[in-house]
Formats: C-alpha cells, structure tokens, sequence
C-alpha cells in the first residue's frame, strides 16, 4: 500500500470489520423473517437458545455470553416471558431474575435451530468441509483478538 492509499477515503469500506458488517447484515436479513414466524424479535432466538440449552440461568449469565447491556437482556427476557416463551423467578437477590424455558419455548428454541441449520448451509455453500472448520475457527481467534486488544486499551486507561 502506497503513502497516498493509506490516507485515501474509503478503504475501511473493505476492510475486515465492513465485511463483517455486511455479512451480519445478510444473516439478519436471512434469519429476521423466520423468527418472526416463529414469534421471536430480533436478538431473542439466541437468549432463547441460551436458555434452553444452560436453565435456569441468571439474567447476568446471558449477559456476560452474550457481551450485551444487562438492560438489554431484561427487555428480551420480559418480551419472551410475555410470549411463554420464558419463565422468570426471583435469583439469588433482590435485583437478579432465575430464567428457565417453558415447554412451549423449548419447542420455539428447537425450531429456531432448525433454522439456524439452514442458515448455516446456506452460508457455507460451496464451502468444503475444512474451509467451514478454519471459517469457524478465524471467527473465534477474531473474536479473542478483539477481546484482548479491548482488555489491553482498558488497562491502559485508554478505553474510548
């Protein structure tokens, strides 16, 4: 890369984190319509899935997987405890809930897999079996990169 192609406007439009975005933005528009057969809104199916698959947990369980805002988690987990979905007791303290699937939502979580199946092939296609593999595992070590790079900036008083 030359001196005037670093300063130049537009290449982040490239860049990993653009293709990342964009890909998210195509998952989402893949996986939107089918949670909503299901009944499920955006950013619900995987909570759910947690749930199901981890219950009872602690609404800081989701939170702490997931990296989400906790008042995030508790807006999901009320929207799913009104559709059935969920149900919600009180935790170990006054501020924390304990969460566990209705039979209902394990059906709706199951379901949700079966799409999330397709999603997958349908992402993958034309992948062969160890490109799917290292496509997982680069996600991961990004994901771990990101993380630590993060951590750094905190220790060092720079979080931005």
């Amino acid at each position: 890369m030359t001196e005037k192609d670093e300063g130049a406007v537009g290449r982040a439009l490239s860049d990993p984190h653009m293709r990342l975005m964009r890909a998210y933005a195509a998952q989402c528009g893949y996986l939107r319509p089918r949670a909503a057969e299901l009944g499920i809104g955006q950013g619900q199916p995987k909570i759910l899935v947690f749930v199901a698959a981890h219950g009872p947990v602690s609404q800081r369980e989701i939170a702490d997987f997931f990296e989400l805002d906790p008042a995030a988690v508790s807006r999901s987990l009320d929207a799913l405890e009104r559709a059935g979905l969920v149900a919600c007791a009180p935790g170990r303290d006054r501020r924390s809930k304990s969460v566990t699937v209705t039979g209902r939502g394990l059906e709706t979580a199951r379901a949700w897999e079966l799409v999330c199946d397709e999603e997958r092939e349908a992402m993958l296609a034309g992948f062969a079996p160890e490109e799917r593999e290292a496509f997982m595992g680069y996600l991961e070590r990004a994901r771990a990169n990101l993380r630590s790079a993060a951590a750094r900036e905190r220790a060092e008083g720079g979080e931005r």
